[in-house]
């Protein structure tokens, strides 16, 4: 029974790690064509779009890591060795220092654009809506 566990645990610690490369590679395909069209296509649009690709491409990159997180948490349940746990406590830390980092980024951009958004309806012409 004990082997039957540990064989569907790492069945599903490698569906997990494969849902967290899709996640990147389909955000970076995501990102590749936003960066296309901001950099090359349009050009003369603001650095608010051009951060806004950077942003969109954290958010998915902030779910990869959990995804990753969520495999490593898996493979340690069923192979608790001293040295297991260790690797997992190290991924643990750098992988949360990254996501808080990459959220931190995120919520400070979403926080100036409200800024931004606030401001322009504030200095509207009279009359105009």
């Amino acid at each position: 029974m004990e082997e039957l566990f540990k064989t569907w645990t790492e069945a599903v610690a490698v569906g997990v790690e494969a849902a967290a490369v899709l996640v990147i590679a389909v955000a970076s395909v995501e990102a590749m064509a936003r960066t296309l069209r901001v950099w090359i296509i349009r050009p003369a649009l603001p650095d608010s779009a051009k951060e806004g690709v950077r942003l969109r491409l954290a958010r998915w990159l902030a779910v990869a890591l959990e995804f990753a997180l969520a495999a490593d948490i898996l493979r340690t349940a069923i192979a608790p060795s001293w040295e297991d746990i260790g690797k997992l406590a190290a991924s643990a830390a750098l992988r949360t220092l990254l996501n808080y980092f990459l959220q931190r980024e995120i919520e400070t951009a979403a926080r100036h654009d409200a800024g931004a958004a606030e401001a322009g309806t504030h200095h509207r012409a009279p009359g105009k809506a």
